[in-house]
């Protein structure tokens, strides 16, 4: 469709699909990528590697754009992003070596279960919001990984403890092992993880997501202009559109309730989950 379509047209059609990727990608943390890569792949009939070049620009975009308001309102817990970043980039390499051994039609399987229960697992928190204010977990106290932020929807200030940061190693390790495996970017893990086994509240959980994906794609956004894999008439207006769409998704992520947030993480993960199903099956 690419081939037959105006580049002006394409290019504005994809800064405006790009915009609601930003805003989406802010909101739940995942980066624009979610929405762009599907697009371009199966609407515009674009080359997948090109689709995540672009993919990996839109994740810059979206943690540049988000990453400075969320830091800002004290919502990112930069102590936790960076100590989890370790096992998340541990994790990528790890999957870089495991792309050519493991069959690609296990890993969509099993990504596609591990995304139902967490997204299930999710839903049915969906009512509560269990902040710690007591943590007996070592290590976070001693790196002292607990925070507050200013609430705008609750009107308060929230004081929280960090708890299960070996276990939230362990799930960012396979969250960069997954990201290297598939190509898609890890951030469908990384909520969760700090949501349910580090009990995060939701937005910090999204915040610290947004800016820990914009580190990881960084880190590779190097080896896919080296390729070749960066086309910048269909790059520019993704990254363009993306950075405006997660700069109004920042100033809307502090005036949405928690549980609205939630909610819609749970229905994106699930549609993830689906798509990693149609993949795996497709043999």
């Amino acid at each position: 469709m690419m081939e037959i379509m105006n580049p002006l047209d394409f290019v504005i059609l994809m800064f405006l699909i790009s915009i609601a990727a930003g805003i989406l990608g802010s909101l739940i943390g995942l980066g624009g990528g979610v929405i762009v890569v599907p697009v371009l792949t199966l609407v515009f009939h674009v080359d997948i590697r090109l689709a995540i070049g672009a993919s990996i620009v839109s994740v810059i975009a979206t943690s540049s754009g988000a990453a400075a308001a969320y830091v800002r309102e004290r919502m990112t817990n930069l102590r936790a992003g960076m100590f989890l970043e370790i096992a998340t980039t541990t994790g990528a390499i790890s999957g870089a070596f495991l792309t050519t051994i493991l069959p690609p039609q296990v890993l969509f399987i099993l990504f596609g279960l591990i995304l139902c229960y967490s997204g299930v697992a999710m839903y049915i928190k969906r009512h509560e919001d269990r902040l710690l204010s007591v943590s007996n977990d070592r290590i976070a106290n001693r790196l002292k990984l607990g925070g507050s932020y200013y609430d705008e929807a609750e009107g308060r200030e929230i004081t929280y403890k960090i708890t299960g940061t070996k276990l939230g190693l362990v799930l960012m390790y396979l969250a960069g092992m997954v990201s290297a495996l598939l190509g898609i970017g890890s951030g469908a893990l990384k909520v969760p993880a700090m949501d349910l086994a580090m009990h995060l509240p939701m937005k910090v959980s999204t915040a610290t997501s947004n800016f820990m994906i914009g580190v990881t794609a960084a880190a590779s956004a190097g080896v896919y202009f080296a390729r070749g894999q960066i086309d910048p008439i269909i790059a520019a207006p993704v990254a363009i559109g993306v950075l405006c769409g997660a700069t109004v998704g920042s100033l809307i992520l502090g005036k949405m309730k928690s549980k609205v947030i939630r909610t819609v993480f749970v229905v994106v993960l699930l549609v993830i989950a689906f798509e990693m199903f149609q993949r795996g099956f497709a043999f």
